[in-house]
């Protein structure tokens, strides 16, 4: 068999943009609207926790662009860490994105695209009788067995695609981008030119709750809105894989974060003027809703409600497919360096990680049935704001070791655009803790595994002689 030693360079600019927005849109365009209204009571203040839960995502993405210009590679933040602080803190990076970041991200895209399949055909019941069984009262591994169970096959389905290759990955995300686009841009159009349309009304100082909005409620708010904008920071997973990567990685999470802002402010300034607050109160509180649903139906009765869920599986199969296509490759370069599972480090005939991608399914399906949507999401968001702070304060770091340098892009507004970054991370970090407990506790428990985990690595590595990187090869 030929060696298999480094991964293939065949990703232009374009399907960087495409990675960038396919790792971004999934189910939060649909679904986090209904909860950002519960906890603001107010159009206008959704709408504004979106736009800035936007724009923080942006001044990340413009830090975390400096970054990868000038230290782009594969894994990503993982490659970063190494020069930027050191070897255990990317360790502990990489494997918070194996335990609980990435795979979590996968495992709640493929449960909504199962969930919508259910609305559309009325999956048979499987296991009804272990429902009520529970793990210390806070999972349920067999409540909803029937859509868990098509998540997890989806997992394994797309997984299976993705050993075929980046450039095929690639392809079937932008195929699937383009459903979404149009999809997105018909309920617009159609929504806010419908008779139920009345943005007058839902845009206006009477629609705003007596009630004052705390700055905890905003944060709180934005832990939903940054679910929908999580994913930008992916495409340096897969920087090995890029032509020209130190111009392209910085160009592609700019365009990409700025038209999916625009998208967002977009859609749900039409589902709010289809439907009140006081509604969207109701089906956060129903539990089995999807926000998206709801208004769509409102102005195209039972066809609309096809429509939209058939779009949310469109969207929720991309989404889940761009996430397992890049998150994989952090483990990869992780196991060239004895720092995770050794099969990992091993690419396939197609220059796929095969093996790192198995390793990433298994685990995923395991949290699919570990937990719900909105728990999954917001344990990603308190782990991941930790690192986005940690890059951002990067460039600050690089500044100073690397002053001369060359830099393909520098952040605009520096310092101040960095500067808000990290301190946004640090309070979003302290407010969930005090809003989210329970999902902040088992995502930083999840994250601590790596501690132990990483002294058991070294270990192996003095252990076993290291074969080096351009002899491993697929037997």
């Amino acid at each position: 068999m030929g060696k298999q030693t480094e991964l293939d360079r065949s990703l232009g600019l374009r399907l960087v943009i495409v990675v960038v927005i396919g790792n971004i849109i999934g189910s939060g365009v649909y679904k986090k609207v209904a909860p950002m209204a519960a906890e603001l009571h107010s159009a206008e203040w959704v709408l504004i926790c979106w736009l800035l839960a936007g724009v923080i995502s942006l001044f990340g993405a413009l830090s975390n662009a400096e970054v990868a210009g000038l230290l782009a590679d594969t894994g990503g933040e993982y490659a970063y860490y190494k020069k930027i602080y050191n070897r255990f803190f990317a360790f502990i990076f990489g494997w918070s994105l194996f335990t609980v970041i990435q795979t979590a991200a996968i495992s709640s895209l493929a449960y909504v695209f199962a969930q919508s399949l259910h609305s559309i055909v009325s999956l048979p019941p499987i296991l009804e009788g272990l429902s009520g069984f529970t793990i210390s009262g806070i999972f349920y591994p067999f409540a909803d067995f029937n859509v868990k169970l098509v998540a997890i096959l989806l997992i394994v389905l797309l997984t299976w695609v993705n050993t075929k290759g980046v450039k095929t990955g690639a392809w079937l995300s932008t195929a699937i981008l383009l459903l979404v686009f149009a999809g997105i841009s018909v309920i617009v159009i159609f929504g806010l030119g419908s008779k139920q349309s009345d943005i007058g009304s839902s845009f206006t100082p009477s629609s705003v709750s007596a009630a004052p909005v705390t700055f905890s409620a905003v944060f709180t708010a934005m832990l939903s809105a940054f679910w929908a904008y999580q994913g930008w920071a992916a495409v340096g997973f897969v920087g090995g894989e890029i032509k020209n990567a130190k111009q392209n990685i910085p160009k592609g999470i700019a365009i990409g974060v700025l038209t999916v802002i625009a998208l967002y402010l977009l859609v749900n300034m039409t589902y709010l003027s289809l439907l009140p607050v006081s509604v969207m109160e109701q089906v956060h509180e129903a539990g089995n809703r999807i926000a998206a649903v709801e208004a769509v139906r409102s102005f195209w009765g039972y066809a609309g409600a096809v429509f939209i869920s058939v779009l949310i599986l469109i969207t929720t199969l991309g989404c889940t497919n761009a996430t397992i296509l890049a998150s994989c490759r952090t483990y990869f370069a992780m196991a060239r360096e004895g720092l995770f599972f050794q099969k990992a480090a091993v690419l396939n005939k197609a220059q796929a990680p095969a093996a790192s991608l198995r390793y990433q399914c298994v685990w995923a399906c395991l949290l699919v049935l570990s937990g719900t949507f909105d728990q999954l999401t917001d344990m990603i968001i308190f782990a991941v704001f930790i690192f986005y702070g940690s890059t951002t304060l990067g460039v600050f770091i690089l500044r100073r070791k690397m002053p001369n340098a060359p830099r393909p892009y520098k952040v605009w507004g520096y310092p101040v655009v960095p500067a808000i970054m990290v301190l946004f991370c640090a309070a979003l970090f302290l407010n969930t803790i005090v809003v989210r407990p329970r999902e902040a506790a088992i995502g930083m428990a999840l994250i601590l595994t790596g501690i132990p985990m990483y002294w058991w690595f070294r270990k192996n590595q003095q252990k076993e002689p290291q074969v080096p990187s351009e002899n491993k090869v697929l037997h």
